[in-house]
Parts: C-alpha cells; sequence; structure tokens
C-alpha cells in the first residue's frame, strides 16, 4: 500500500475537508466549493471524488443542491481506506536481482505492513480532532436548531 504521495494526500484532503465543513446534518458539499477551499481545480478533484464514491466512502447527489458527503460518520471512515482509493497495484515495482529479492523487498513489505497498521487505526474523526486541537473552528458544526 506504500503510496503515491500527491494521490494519497489529495484523497485525504478532500474527505477531511467533507467532514470537516459538513454539520450535524452531514450537509452536502459541491466539488467547485470543495476545489475553492483546497485551492484546486474542480477538475483535478473529480477523479478521486468519484474513486471516494465507488468505494462507498462518499454518496453523491445530483440536482442544484447536489454535491458529495460522506457515506458513514467520520468515526466509521478510516484513513487507510481513504488512501486505497489512490492505491495502484500494478505499480508495485518487481525486485531487480537477488539482492533486493533478499532484502529490499522484504524491507518494503516490511514498512508497507506497518504503514497499513497505523493508518488503519486513524479514522476521519481523528483527523478531526486534531483539526479542533490545532484551533480550527469547524463552520458548521455549532448549528443546532431546536423546536418547541
Amino acid at each position: 500500500m506504500l503510496l503515491r504521495q500527491d494521490r494519497a494526500l489529495l484523497a485525504l484532503d478532500i474527505a477531511l475537508d467533507v467532514a470537516f465543513h459538513a454539520g450535524r446534518g452531514g450537509e452536502v458539499t459541491g466539488a467547485a466549493e470543495i476545489a475553492e477551499r483546497l485551492g484546486l481545480l474542480r477538475r483535478g478533484i473529480e477523479p478521486v471524488l468519484q474513486g471516494l464514491v465507488r468505494a462507498g466512502l462518499f454518496e453523491s447527489l445530483r440536482g442544484p443542491h447536489g454535491g458529495y458527503r460522506l457515506a458513514r460518520g467520520p468515526r466509521d471512515i478510516r484513513v487507510d481506506e481513504v488512501l486505497a482509493v489512490t492505491v495502484d497495484e500494478d505499480r508495485a515495482p518487481t525486485p531487480a536481482g537477488r539482492l533486493a529479492a533478499a532484502v529490499t523487498a522484504p524491507l518494503w513489505q516490511e514498512l508497507d505492513a506497518l504503514l497499513t497498521e497505523r493508518l488503519a487505526a486513524l479514522t476521519l474523526d481523528d483527523l478531526l480532532k486534531r483539526a479542533q486541537k490545532a484551533g480550527l473552528k469547524r463552520p458548521n458544526a455549532e448549528a443546532l436548531h431546536f423546536v418547541i
């Protein structure tokens, strides 16, 4: 699972952005809004958004108020699931030579297992808590409406 950092971070940034900006009702965020907040072009993030939908992590809603929202709660979405959207297993190189097969390939597998274990232990909720500790305020998290 060792990752291409650019795509992996983009998927994680998108998932965290949607979780961070969704209120208690899980409001929908459009691709243009996500791209603007991340300082990216919409067409650059759409393939990742589609991958997140195909993986069952996001729901895509059509219509004038359409967009994306988390398919499950932040506590139920693990970081490794988000990053797996960007992993291209076909890119894994085969070891070249006896030394690589005996030393570097097993080392890479060991590092991959450690990374996978660590990422599986983190959820989007853990990252939201890190954002809170960093002093970031969720825009819609405080909005509660009561009718008596």
